[in-house]
């Protein structure tokens, strides 16, 4: 069982950058492709970028794309998210989830998630 756990999360201004960490406990998560999805209260739980497992794919929601950088360390065992120009609507608990297959971008192909971690965008 692999363990996911975010951090980072926190509450800032429209404008702003914010850096998320999920770090894993187990080696072979760096064999696994890592995402990031948020959950906005009422709302479903949204993609948001993708890595492969050695970095050299990613892939972004459109809403994020040009704002949002995703990377991992594989030595680390973690994957990041920069968020700059942050907006009100990126309001939501932001999720890391690690998958055996290659940047999915639904929920149902993701193994493993981490409890969240709030971020919260004032105007």
């Amino acid at each position: 069982q692999q363990q996911l756990v975010e951090s980072g999360g926190g509450l800032v201004q429209a404008g702003d950058s914010l850096t998320l960490s999920c770090a894993g406990s187990g080696r072979a998560l760096s064999t696994y492709s890592m995402g990031w999805f948020r959950q906005a209260p009422g709302k479903e739980r949204e993609f948001v970028a993708a890595i492969s497992w050695g970095g050299g794919r990613t892939r972004y929601a459109d809403s994020v794309k040009g704002r949002f950088t995703i990377s991992r360390d594989n030595a680390k065992i973690t994957v990041y998210l920069q968020m700059n120009s942050l907006k009100p609507e990126d309001t939501a608990v932001y999720y890391c989830a690690a998958a055996r297959t290659l940047v999915p971008s639904t929920v149902r192909e993701y193994d493993y998630w981490g409890q969240g971690t709030q971020v919260t965008v004032s105007s």
